[in-house]
């Protein structure tokens, strides 16, 4: 039998898992809103461009239509944090009764979004620290590989192994906690500082001032986090952050992506929740407030 998956997204993500699970013979429908990127996927498909510049197509479904994509079993759940609202009213209508919607995305609040239109049993979580970069419309070069870390769900039922033959690095936790707050860490401690800098991951180890906001911004995370009584995947959180930059070098952060092209940033559901949920621990986050405030004010997002 030849599955099907629905990527809800047209973003750089959204293309690497799309190109990568189309490869394998899974069945692609891509649902968005983007008019440019789902015009170029359904003239050419989605387009595939590894280092040394070779270009890959493979076809796929793209839609902006829920009614296109109805029943669908299994969905990957690939917009910015601040799409998801929206993400969530088109797979009510197409999602089906005993389908999941899976969730990679940056930040807080995804799951319980998701969920309040779809209901908890239809809802995934995982957290990825793979990276891409959209070269245009349709066009997607890989970032550095990282891993996927899927929350134990009834329903997921091939997905894991559909990841993992599309050539994704997966692993099972039943902690979601620890997901979350873990990619936090990483995502606060990288994204901002790459969009404000307008420089790739790895410049980020390279420049000790720089370096030394990381460490400030990964500590307060993981200080939010333990008040909250969350048990990160790891002990260390700035060696965590800087293995992630260091493994993503070359890669430029959704975030920088996102300032590049004038479009909305995801600072709120990331640097905004940490010092949100920081306000109702009592724990301090300065470096978190600057730069949310920083980000806000550089992208009208105030």
């Amino acid at each position: 039998m030849i599955e099907s998956v629905l990527i809800v997204g047209t973003g750089a993500l959204a293309n690497l898992f799309a190109a990568r699970l189309a490869a394998r013979g899974v069945l692609i429908t891509m649902l968005g809103t983007w008019p440019e990127g789902l015009a170029a996927l359904q003239k050419s498909g989605v387009r595939l461009i590894d280092g040394g510049g070779k270009e890959r197509a493979f076809p796929v479904k793209a839609t902006n239509n829920p009614d296109d994509c109805v029943r669908a079993n299994l969905a990957l759940v690939l917009v910015k944090a601040w799409q998801t609202e929206r993400a969530a009213g088109q797979l009510a209508k197409c999602l089906a009764p005993e389908g999941v919607a899976l969730s990679l995305q940056n930040g807080l609040g995804n799951k319980e979004i998701l969920a309040k239109y779809l209901g908890d049993q239809r809802v995934g979580l995982g957290v990825t620290t793979t990276g891409a970069t959209l070269l245009g419309p349709g066009r997607v070069r890989p970032g550095g590989e990282g891993v996927i870390s899927l929350g134990a769900h009834p329903r997921l039922g091939s997905m894991p192994e559909l990841l993992e033959q599309a050539g994704f690095n997966i692993e099972i936790t039943s902690d979601l906690d620890a997901l979350i707050w873990g990619k936090l860490v990483i995502n606060a401690a990288i994204n901002p500082l790459t969009a404000l800098l307008r420089v790739p991951n790895g410049e980020l180890l390279a420049r000790p001032s720089a370096r030394a906001i990381m460490t400030r911004t990964a500590r307060e995370v993981f200080d939010v986090a333990t008040a909250k009584g969350v048990r990160l995947p790891f002990d260390a959180p700035v060696s965590a952050a800087e293995d992630v930059a260091r493994r993503t070098a070359a890669n430029r952060s959704s975030m920088l992506q996102d300032v590049s092209r004038g479009a909305p940033t995801e600072i709120d559901a990331i640097c905004g929740a940490v010092v949100r949920t920081g306000e109702q621990v009592d724990v301090p986050t300065p470096t978190n407030y600057t730069l949310l405030r920083l980000v806000s004010f550089m992208t009208a997002d105030e």
